[in-house]
């Protein structure tokens, strides 16, 4: 089926507002071709691509890519510098195309710690972007779930400890206030790439009542195609929040 025949099956008006995708099989993809797994790493751009152009084709305003974690810097040193390299390269190729899109970009993560090179060309997109209002694009940079969640209760235990807050004022509002992630909505859709079925410490807390489906295309394979059939197994599912369908209906 043709990618203009997928669109056509979407319903516009059952869009999830905000897709998660956890971008993984870089490395087995280059493998199969007998190449090493930065190879996969610099030809997974055009996936990225995909994703983002088939998002704002069809108006979802939040998108969010895991794009490096933070047990990522565990990985052997040259491949982590080409993550580096091939991150500030995008950044430079991408940043007026982001900015024509009407796109703009964020960042969740500890990002104090890369390269000041790439950081600083991270803020300019930020900065470029930030009056954009046509869908918000996140990026996930040194970025684990778990030591979000654990920043989060620090400040909140020092704000109780200040008397900012009373411990019985403390909810889920208060809570996701101190995340990475307090701008955006809720996770309405995960995607995970290449086969591999786990969370990978990505954004725990926000997928709570997310749909997520596991793919078994690895990620530079990954076409607008690909998503569009996302959206519409998506839209076939029924959420119901711990409800029954009855109350549903």
């Amino acid at each position: 089926m043709i990618m203009q025949d997928l669109k056509k099956l979407i319903n516009k008006d059952k869009l999830p507002k905000h897709v998660a995708v956890i971008m993984d099989g870089n490395g087995r993809w280059a493998k199969s071709r007998g190449e090493e797994r930065t190879f996969g790493h610099k030809n997974a751009i055009t996936a990225v691509r995909n994703v983002i152009n088939a998002c704002n084709e069809i108006h979802i305003p939040y998108l969010t890519l895991y794009t490096f974690s933070s047990e990522n810097w565990n990985r052997p040193k040259d491949e982590v510098d080409t993550l580096m390299n091939l991150l500030s390269e995008t950044l430079l190729l991408e940043a007026e195309e982001i900015f024509t899109k009407g796109l703009r970009m964020h960042v969740v993560g500890d990002i104090t710690k890369l390269p000041e090179l790439v950081r600083d060309q991270l803020l300019n997109v930020i900065e470029l972007t930030k009056n954009n209002d046509k869908g918000n694009l996140i990026l996930a940079l040194n970025y684990g779930s778990q030591k979000e969640i654990l920043k989060a209760i620090k400040e909140i235990s020092q704000e109780v400890k200040d008397g900012k807050i009373d411990v019985d004022d403390i909810n889920e509002k208060v809570f996701e206030d101190h995340l990475y992630t307090k701008d955006f909505p809720p996770v309405d859709l995960m995607i995970r790439t290449s086969g591999e079925v786990r969370i990978s410490n990505f954004l725990l807390w926000q997928i709570a009542y997310a749909e997520l489906q596991f793919l078994d295309v690895l990620w530079p394979d990954f076409t607008k195609d690909t998503f569009f059939q996302c959206i519409i197994d998506y839209q076939n599912k029924e959420r119901r929040y711990g409800m029954t369908s009855e109350q549903l209906s």
